[in-house]
């Protein structure tokens, strides 16, 4: 009989962010507890000589590795005295900034303040023999303590007693002089990774930050909470600019708050953010300085006698993401993920079902609150993949190019084979080669895409896809897994 006992997660180890740097070698993850954990790759990409790859008569695939690089305390849980309101040390994003000298640039945030972090290899250097003569250690330590107890110490190390006919008594000399110097040998030039917090961005929210997002310029970023969205410098912390304020003037009017806010990959000047009610609103910053006017708004409209209670609760976006080309965006409300092209504001070109067979449960996902789960959304590098997570700790991969009805089940686990059901009838997936991948079973009401009930306590609601290869990081509770196809 085998029996197994499930490891009691910690509160503060349950990972809250994940992000890829640009380049793909570098991982970041953030947790409940303020911490971020770095991990770079060491996988040996382009280490082989010329010759070893002309003598290879085809590429042979490589599993990314990735390992621990370091981590440092990025928040610290505050109480708000004015507000009584107590701030958690939660990190809720982490941001990627552009390399300089060999060095790593990160932003960090939780509800209410930001970090701009530096993390740099330095050399450290250590005393590998302390070069000590042996031979007269004996009567030196005899000599030392003897002219200690009799000799009166002043400051300095001096000594009040005129010996060996010194000038200055805090470096006295025996009147032949000293055989030889012997000092410690200092070797070693280790590289130890070291973050160093370069700016701080406070007091400039009143309501919790949900999103951050550096700009292409390399010089500016954006902070969004429920109102408002603020541009700042990142060498400047001292003051930002708001260019987004839908705070209605009675908050009785308040009808939609913003859940998510990113800038485009290469457009410096033009930025999206969604809200609750669904809708999705582009802006151009060379408009006006107070970007209250969108540029373009995409959202879908509900078809009539369809609306009901749950209707506006769970066509709230959650998150969006710019394709790496900058022509489409990805959002993701509670059950579903849609793809927008910018030229085409009159609907979705895509909509994929997350997990429709929970419709008839809305009810009993309000009751819980897990109809207010956040789970974000990604999409690969060539913007031919769009990926997801749900409940069991599931998570959806979906091919996105014309034609294609690709659509993978995956679950992050130690034995992630455990949910796997055969079904002959459906015809095997392009992305069945993923590692740790579960096979799509029959769609029932009451059960995931496997044929199992959902376990609403365990959700996949973070993860990212590697820039520039099928690679997908993503986080269940404290557990961080790789799935590489």
């Amino acid at each position: 009989k085998l029996i197994t006992c499930q490891k009691i997660t910690k509160h503060i180890d349950i990972i809250s962010a994940i992000e890829f740097d640009k380049s793909g070698d570098h991982l970041a993850t953030g947790d409940r507890g303020g911490r971020v954990v770095l991990f770079e790759r060491t996988d040996a990409r382009g280490n082989a000589s010329r010759t070893e790859l002309e003598r290879q008569d085809y590429s042979v695939p490589r599993h990314p590795e990735f390992r621990y690089k370091t981590e440092f305390q990025s928040h610290e849980p505050e109480f708000d005295y004015l507000k009584s309101l107590e701030i958690e040390e939660k990190i809720n994003k982490i941001k990627w900034g552009q390399t300089a000298n060999n060095a790593l640039f990160i932003l960090s945030t939780n509800d209410k303040t930001i970090k701009y972090w530096k993390v740099q290899d330095k050399k450290v250097k250590r005393i590998s023999v302390m070069n000590l003569d042996t031979s007269q250690s004996a009567d030196n330590g005899t000599t030392s303590s003897s002219s200690t107890s009799s000799s009166r110490g002043l400051p300095n190390g001096g000594s009040s007693e005129k010996s060996y006919n010194c000038a200055n008594n805090d470096l006295p000399f025996p009147p032949g002089g000293y055989a030889s110097l012997r000092l410690p040998v200092v070797t070693g030039q280790e590289l130890n990774p070291v973050a160093r917090c370069r700016r701080v961005y406070a007091h400039a929210h009143d309501y919790h930050i949900n999103s951050i997002s550096n700009n292409s310029d390399g010089e500016t970023f954006i902070s969004a909470d429920d109102l408002r969205i603020n541009l700042w410098n990142l060498e400047i912390n001292s003051q930002s600019f708001n260019i987004v304020d839908v705070k209605p003037a009675n908050m009785e009017d308040l009808t939609e708050v913003i859940t998510c806010a990113e800038f485009h990959p290469t457009h410096c000047n033009t930025l999206a953010y969604s809200s609750s009610k669904g809708a999705i609103r582009l802006i151009d910053l060379r408009q006006s300085a107070l970007c209250d006017n969108h540029s373009k708004l995409f959202e879908e409209h509900e078809a009539p006698g369809s609306k009901s209670f749950f209707t506006e609760i769970i066509a709230s976006v959650s998150d969006i993401k710019f394709a790496r080309d900058g022509r489409h965006i990805l959002s993701r409300d509670y059950m579903t993920l849609k793809l927008w092209d910018l030229n085409m504001d009159s609907g979705p070109v895509a909509t994929f079902q997350v997990h429709e067979h929970l419709r008839p449960k809305l009810c009993d996902l309000y009751e819980n609150d897990s109809i207010f789960d956040k789970f974000e959304c990604c999409l690969s590098g060539d913007g031919h993949r769009l990926a997801t997570g749900s409940y069991s700790n599931l998570f959806r991969v979906f091919g996105c190019t014309s034609g294609n009805t690709e659509a993978t089940t995956l679950e992050a686990s130690r034995n992630p084979m455990r949910r796997q059901v055969a079904n002959p009838t459906r015809p095997t997936r392009t992305l069945t080669s993923l590692t740790r991948a579960v096979r799509r079973g029959g769609e029932n009401a009451g059960a995931d895409g496997n044929g199992n009930s959902n376990d609403f306590s365990t959700k996949l609601l973070h993860l990212a896809w590697h820039p520039t290869e099928n690679s997908i990081a993503c986080a269940a509770g404290n557990s961080l897994y790789m799935y590489y196809a």
